[in-house]
């Protein structure tokens, strides 16, 4: 794999961008451009829902499309009688000014978790023109909708449509309500209702069900989440639109229920094969030939309601084979697979362009040969397919693929799997690769974006992508992340500062192609085969951490913002998890060698990280399970449907399946799963490892691992909420740690020496074990209650 990357820079030789799309892409720019004034009133309304009435009046906005030029955007910011003036090209470019003078003039902050957005009484002056270096920047991940999404009302959204905007994405996913427009042409086509709930999956599993993973689980889907979904689509591509984002609509990859073979016989579907071990019951639905006159009439039905129901720009996302293999490695078959697909496009549309994501050729790599992937892509005509390689800071396919054959792309970061928790990411690689990509001889990049499966997480690394649609040379990644600090928390700490120095260098420029999951060992399933790993020194992590938290006595008490207090829970989340590795790998190697006392001290403490883990995490609604599920059980409209709606939500962050077929893909560390999911799969398991150790038995895997599904796993995803707890906002215990148990206990593994040839580490267990006879908590008097 070393070699991959070796290629990935032989082939970003710096030459001219290859961008001759006007012919075919040029009447998305035209959508997007429509009414200046509409747009200029849809900023203004956004600064409006910002700041106080009397900062937003100082602000001046005007939109105009005609100084666009070479069908790139930009805007521009200047100080004019007492007030900022600011001129975008689209609505989009003209929010984008505004968060540019908020971050870089005002030091503010606007993120998915925290904002901060103390202006000054008198406003920095400003004159400033930036231009963006492509024509598209694009949002969202077919998954984000399941994993972050799902459960959202429109208040969530019209937030969410601010923060987009602002980081300036003008080709964003919308894929709410595209059920209920399903249910209207399966009904029309013969199926009854017992036919459709036999397919629609629940909420929480819609992403898998669109791609034709899985159907059914999780399911059915009422007639009340349908009007949701649809009204709520509505005000989504309503508010993108009114700003000149070009929305993405799904389109039919043709993928059906099953009792499209009971109604239509004689025509070519194959079912699909299983998907991550899915019993029948839930998986593999029906594939249909794209080249049936079927395929047409459905695709074109389905779009033409869309449009009806919700309008259109143009832009349709289809992808057939995300981790399905097609039924046949033919060429002429594949390249008629895609030119009937687009054929469905355009009998709705005559304008539609088709979107792609690249992950079929990542995930399965070995049946898309060169050769395979060009009849696929080539047999749609040049300019009406664009490609999302989706993952290009890790496992970029754009050179591989000779820029796609031609066909346009958008360099996009992944990052993210299964919305998990941990921080990681790639700094270096996207402060640099897009510009050299961007660069390329032949290159057919239009664009970036960010095609996180989930949001809320790592956010630093996510702003600083953002400005890769406009930097054209890499910034002091040292610097900038110093500054990051700085507009997050509204205060200039040199402490603080350094330590986010130290963040970027390690934590934050992962550089291995080995792919980051966020699945520390606590988080996965207990067993004593589990490699911890880390691309950083975990001690000298630790060390920081306890210079960033401690720097809260160089802040005055009520300029501790909740951007400050969001992040001390985060990163304390991640030193727990990196304390845990240290305790599991001293367990692992005390129950191997049979050293009872040992073991029992180590198990001992492991049990509390995670008792106190839970409690920290407990202190911030951000890191909680009863906020997940209290918004799933708000979008279901009788008793019964909220039950289910809490099964759905309860089942994706654990189990991931009946029998936990993808268990732990999208666990996350929160208040709630720590207590009663984590924490008591590790005692049952440490208890019976302890057992047989005290016996001098025989571990068997399989049994407890079913003992663990039964009385831990399984349960958790049936229990149904009564009382939600509200976190504290109180961060006594935490702002006290240096005094703490869990502190020392996290002294007494980094002090761990290293000796013999296999550098095994000694512990001092009379220090752990005298811990256990504190009491549970010291502090240092200091009480911070936080409100957001």
């Amino acid at each position: 794999m070393k070699c991959f990357l070796v290629l990935a820079s032989i082939c970003l030789i710096i030459g001219c961008q290859c961008d001759d799309f006007g012919s075919t892409l040029g009447h998305l720019t035209e959508n997007s451009r429509r009414n200046n004034e509409g747009q200029a009133e849809a900023v203004r309304g956004l600064i409006g829902r910002l700041l106080l009435k009397e900062q937003a009046e100082y602000f001046k906005v005007e939109v105009d499309s005609s100084q666009a030029t070479d069908e790139k955007d930009f805007f521009r910011l200047k100080s004019e009688n007492g007030t900022i003036k600011i001129f975008g090209t689209t609505g989009v470019a003209a929010a984008s000014a505004f968060n540019y003078y908020l971050k870089y003039y005002c030091k503010c902050h606007f993120g998915w978790e925290t904002e901060q957005l103390g202006l000054l009484p008198k406003l920095p002056p400003v004159d400033v023109e930036i231009k963006f270096n492509d024509r598209f920047r694009y949002y969202q991940n077919v998954c984000t909708t399941s994993y972050s999404f799902v459960w959202w009302d429109w208040e969530k959204w019209e937030n969410h449509i601010d923060w987009i905007v602002m980081n300036s994405f003008n080709l964003v996913l919308a894929f709410n309500g595209q059920e209920a427009i399903w249910t209207r042409v399966y009904r029309e086509l013969g199926l009854s209702q017992d036919d459709i709930d036999d397919y629609l999956s629940g909420p929480a599993f819609l992403s898998w069900l669109r791609m034709g993973n899985i159907r059914k689980w999780g399911g059915p889907l009422s007639e009340s989440w349908h009007n949701r979904s649809l009204n709520l689509q509505k005000q989504i591509v309503t508010r993108l639109r009114s700003f000149g984002v070009t929305t993405v609509l799904p389109a039919f990859a043709g993928h059906l229920p099953r009792a499209f073979k009971r109604l239509y016989p004689k025509a070519n579907m194959v079912k699909l094969g299983t998907w991550n071990n899915f019993n029948d019951t839930y998986c593999c639905p029906y594939f249909l030939d794209p080249t049936e006159e079927l395929f047409q009439k459905i695709g074109k039905m389905f779009i033409q309601k869309q449009i009806a129901e919700y309008g259109t720009d143009n832009v349709y996302s289809c992808d057939s084979f995300n981790e399905n293999t097609p039924p046949s490695t033919d060429l002429s078959y594949l390249a008629n697979v895609s030119s009937s697909i687009f054929k469905a496009m355009t009998g709705a549309d005559s304008k539609a362009i088709w979107l792609m994501q690249n992950w079929l050729f990542v995930h399965d790599a070995s049946f898309w040969t060169k050769d395979r992937a060009k009849a696929l892509l080539t047999s749609v005509p040049k300019g009406k397919i664009i490609v999302l390689d989706l993952q290009s800071e890790q496992f970029p396919q754009y050179f591989m693929l000779d820029q796609y054959f031609g066909q346009p792309y958008i360099w996009c970061m992944l990052h993210n799997f299964g919305g998990t928790l941990g921080l990681f990411g790639n700094s270096d690689i996207i402060n640099e690769r897009p510009i050299e990509a961007r660069k390329a001889v032949n290159s057919t990049m239009i664009g970036t974006g960010l095609t996180m499966e989930g949001i809320n997480q790592n956010y630093v690394i996510y702003d600083l992508m953002t400005e890769t649609a406009w930097r054209d040379k890499p910034t002091n990644l040292s610097d900038w992340f110093a500054d990051y600090s700085v507009r997050k928390y509204g205060v200039d700490s040199p402490i603080i500062k350094n330590c986010w120095r130290y963040f970027q260098k390690t934590l934050y420029n992962l550089k291995t192609l080995r792919r980051m999951r966020g699945q520390y060992t606590l988080a996965r399933t207990p067993s004593w085969s589990i490699k911890p790993w880390a691309w950083y020194d975990t001690r000298k992590f630790i060390v920081v951490f306890g210079d960033f938290m401690e720097a809260r006595h160089t802040i005055p008490i009520f300029a501790i913002n909740y951007g400050y207090y969001h992040d001390m829970v985060d990163m304390t989340r991640q030193a727990h998890q990196v304390m845990f590795d240290m305790a599991y790998e001293a367990m692992k190697r005390a129950f191997k060698k049979k050293q009872i006392s040992e073991f029992q001290s180590l198990a001992k403490s492991a049990v509390y990280i995670l008792d106190n883990l839970d409690q920290v995490l407990l202190t911030d609604d951000a890191f909680s399970l009863d906020e997940w599920i209290k918004s799933a059980r708000k979008a279901g409209s009788t008793p019964e449907e909220k039950d289910l709606f809490e099964y759905n939500a309860r089942n994706q962050v654990t189990l991931w399946g009946p029998n936990g077929e993808i268990m732990n893909y999208a666990i996350k560390q929160w208040s709630g799963v720590v207590s009663d999911f984590l924490r008591p799969r590790w005692k049952l398991f440490l208890d019976y490892s302890n057992d047989i150790l005290v016996k001098n038995g025989t571990f068997n895997e399989t049994h407890i691992r079913q003992q663990m599904f039964e009385t831990v796993e399984k349960p958790f995803t049936f229990k149904k909420t009564e009382i939600f707890r509200k976190a504290s906002g109180n961060f006594t215990n935490l702002l006290g740690f240096k005094t703490q148990k869990w502190w020392k206990i996290f002294q007494s593994f980094c002090k761990m020496s290293k000796k013999g040839r296999n550098n095994e580490y000694k512990l001092d267990l009379k220090t752990i074990d005298g811990l256990f006879e504190e009491s549970p908590f010291t502090d240092d008097g200091i009480e911070v209650k936080m409100v957001k």
